[in-house]
């Protein structure tokens, strides 16, 4: 059988298809277009679906990787960044289109699959899979199964309360781990210290300059994966999305985490990922393996 994944992002939409060995037999992306609502959305990934099983004979499965996670209950998408896709039955809406089932995880849930499996957190029984992006999420991989939780909710590191009382957040709640170390919060954040509007990947290289903005990154990213060891201690804790390329987050970061980890003896391994931002693709087919 060969294997569609799409995933679906906040300005791109990726579709892949794979053969029964992984191989690449056809890729494409195209814009997602948020801004044109949910219904636009919904023809774009039936659309390129289609398009990516015109390419093979042979029967296919679909998994689908999204910002946010499925109701258990109701099946319709919440937690998501992606604004216009909650409340929304998107998994039904996909199917009743495709006349045929289709496999759904959060995009944290399939970037942990497919770096436990294919990646660099590969050989490891526990992995916490990190994305640091856009917004900040998590998923539980456990001898290359996804630990989705009584509520499907494991490993929502990004919202929980890292300084009460403290940032507004888009769940509803103040002072989420995401409010203070996504991308976003990030060059949000050097805006108010410095006045300038700059990307993240201009802010970093001035970062040792203006110390303030490092400090207070690396404090909050600490204390915020340091929460995560205490509960889980993992075997490995993979980063991923693009606030995943800032390279002090690797030294200065890790010391940071194991500052505040309750152990005398610290060895959880703090690595990059190696799929970079196609680990939400391949995540998505390995759903259906």
């Amino acid at each position: 059988m060969h294997k569609i994944g799409i995933d679906l992002g906040g300005t791109k939409i990726e579709g892949i298809l794979l053969d029964e060995k992984y191989n690449t037999i056809q890729r494409k992306r195209i814009e997602t277009h948020q801004e044109n609502g949910y219904d636009f959305i919904v023809k774009s990934i039936i659309s390129l679906i289609n398009e990516l099983k015109a390419k093979t004979d042979k029967e296919t499965s679909v998994g689908i990787c999204t910002p946010g996670i499925t109701g258990i209950n109701s099946g319709l998408i919440k937690n998501s960044n992606t604004q216009c896709l909650i409340g929304m039955p998107l998994k039904n809406d996909i199917e009743k289109a495709l006349e045929s089932q289709i496999v759904m995880e959060n995009d944290a849930n399939c970037f942990a699959l497919a770096e436990s499996l294919l990646g660099s957190a590969k050989g490891y029984d526990v992995v916490f899979g990190v994305i640091m992006g856009t917004g900040v999420g998590g998923g539980i991989v456990i001898n290359g199964t996804i630990h989705k939780g009584r509520t499907n909710i494991a490993g929502e590191w990004g919202h929980h309360t890292l300084r009460p009382g403290g940032n507004e957040c888009y769940c509803g709640n103040q002072g989420c781990v995401e409010t203070y170390i996504s991308g976003p919060a990030l060059e949000k954040r050097w805006l108010e210290i410095t006045g300038q509007k700059h990307s993240l990947q201009l802010i970093v290289p001035q970062a040792s300059v203006d110390k303030q903005w490092k400090l207070e990154f690396l404090e909050n990213f600490g204390i915020s994966l340091a929460n995560v060891i205490d509960i889980l201690d993992p075997d490995v804790i993979v980063l991923g999305g693009g606030v995943s390329n800032i390279p002090f987050l690797y030294d200065d970061g890790k010391k940071a985490v194991y500052d505040k980890v309750f152990s005398d003896s610290i060895e959880t391994p703090i690595i990059k990922n190696n799929l970079g931002d196609s680990a939400g693709v391949f995540g998505a087919c390995l759903l259906s393996r």
